[in-house]
């Protein structure tokens, strides 16, 4: 029986002339434009001119880390890690790896503390934790913060402003202050004399101003061990309880340690009216362990940081070292939804990076990509357009200065899962679609210190 198989050639001819143009078309390497869309230049070719030897290192936005050795000694047993993007991995992304050189860069000294801490080579580690309103409250840090006192010891709420616009709701400390408290600030152009605090705060007294401090019945927080007030340049006395303490000290961060009667509840700090008395506020610590400050101040994105001076820093590394320093913000970024282009933002945000770099050089720095955002669009919420561009921002600053990143936005689900968190059986964020309440707070909390603890066992192990 003849066959009946079509013979006609052109087809094939049709792919042929197709592929070849195609070819041509990739070593052309130019865009194009029409009705004022801009295509993409086309290379087909792409993954065969790439070369498994080239190395994110070269790159200002590196997308995944691999590293085949921890300390970059080809001596050393390999150490392999599988590629970490920064778009889907849950843990965290640390780009100290790529400058093996350097121990202090990355997430590595932090690390290396909780490791000395866990086997008694040092006795605390400290990590502050800078944020906007996500945190404030003690939202988020409360939860990382019992988490690891709970694994590495440790009892105390760590920092704790003179006064607070949230003290009312806060539940990991009792807050209570006189109003006679004049509070420079980020937001009200302190004059030049006066050193802002890590908080963004500096407090003086007017009047007999005091503040108190009431413990709350929680694991780690139900009593306090020792109090430090911390205060700037000045001379004279302060009532702990009734009892006179003498300030004295000429630095830009000084502090006076109580240790406390066991027998006392609260905390009431007494100021005689000097009004020339900077006062930051006071950090309830143990005697060893691990400490989480929050940082909060509402309604800014973390270039207000540039405003705290090297010398506060210094101090406060010789007063308070910290071993890991967290910077979460974003939610005051994405003021306009559909804002793609972050540039204004990530220049002066990039200076706060480089500062902090230069001023600790020792101290492990983590970046935390902004969470998911919803807005309203044609009936429905969505997941704002300018999330996505401001983490790629957020990622790129943090891969520049050898910071770790991780990527919250992905380890809470992603495209859409604000809208989910919100609108879910048990709500897990607020109606604003960008805030978390109690309960989400408290699981990007629980996420946040999985992917510590998952870095800390890759790490010792």
């Amino acid at each position: 029986m003849p066959s009946t198989g079509n013979k006609n050639p052109y087809p094939l001819f049709i792919i042929t002339a197709t592929l070849g143009c195609l070819i041509a078309i990739s070593f052309v390497n130019r865009s194009f434009s029409l009705n004022g869309h801009t295509f993409r230049t086309l290379d087909i070719l792409a993954d065969l001119k790439s070369s498994p030897a080239d190395s994110t290192e070269d790159s200002d936005d590196p997308e995944s880390v691999t590293v085949a050795s921890k300390d970059g000694d080809s001596t050393a047993a390999p150490r392999i890690i599988t590629a970490r993007n920064y778009l889907t991995y849950d843990g965290l992304v640390d780009y100290g790896i790529l400058k093996p050189q350097d121990s202090s860069y990355g997430i590595s000294h932090f690390m290396n503390a909780l490791h000395e801490l866990q086997t008694g080579k040092r006795k605390k580690v400290r990590i502050a934790y800078f944020g906007d309103s996500m945190i404030e409250g003690d939202l988020i840090t409360q939860d990382l913060r019992d988490r690891l006192q709970a694994y590495f010891g440790g009892n105390g709420v760590g920092f704790v402003p003179a006064t607070s616009i949230v003290a009312s709701f806060r539940t990991s400390i009792g807050h209570t202050f006189s109003k006679n408290w004049k509070d420079y600030h980020y937001k009200n152009d302190p004059p030049a004399s006066v050193a802002l605090g890590l908080s963004g705060h500096t407090f003086y007294p007017s009047g007999q101003s005091w503040i108190r401090y009431v413990p709350v019945k929680r694991p780690h927080l139900d009593h306090f061990g020792e109090v430090s007030v911390l205060y700037g340049n000045a001379n004279g006395n302060l009532l702990v309880n009734d009892k006179s303490v003498p300030l004295q000290g000429g630095e830009a961060l000084n502090a006076v340690t109580i240790h406390l009667d066991s027998t006392r509840t609260d905390v009431t700090l007494s100021f005689n009216g000097d009004d020339q008395l900077p006062v930051y506020g006071a950090a309830f610590e143990d005697g060893q362990g691990i400490y989480v400050d929050n940082f909060s101040f509402r309604g800014i994105s973390g270039i207000e940081m540039a405003k705290l001076s090297r010398q506060m820093w210094e101090d406060v590394q010789r007063v308070r070292p910290y071993d890991l320093v967290v910077l979460h913000y974003g939610a005051n970024v994405l003021w306009k939804p559909e804002l793609t282009d972050y540039d204004w933002y990530e220049k002066p945000m990039s200076k706060v990076a480089d500062s902090l770099r230069q001023v600790l050089p020792h101290t492990s720095i983590l970046m935390v990509g902004c969470a998911d955002k919803s807005y309203r669009k044609n009936g429905t919420y969505v997941t704002a357009p300018g999330v996505k561009a401001l983490l790629k921002t957020q990622h790129k600053i943090a891969s520049k200065y050898g910071f770790a990143y991780w990527n919250l936005f992905h380890a809470m689900g992603g495209e859409g899962s604000m809208k989910k968190w919100v609108e879910s059986d048990t709500a897990l964020a607020n109606k604003d679609y960008t805030h978390f309440n109690f309960r989400g707070a408290s699981k990007v909390g629980e996420l946040l210190y999985k992917a510590i603890m998952d870095e800390y066992k890759l790490e010792t192990h």
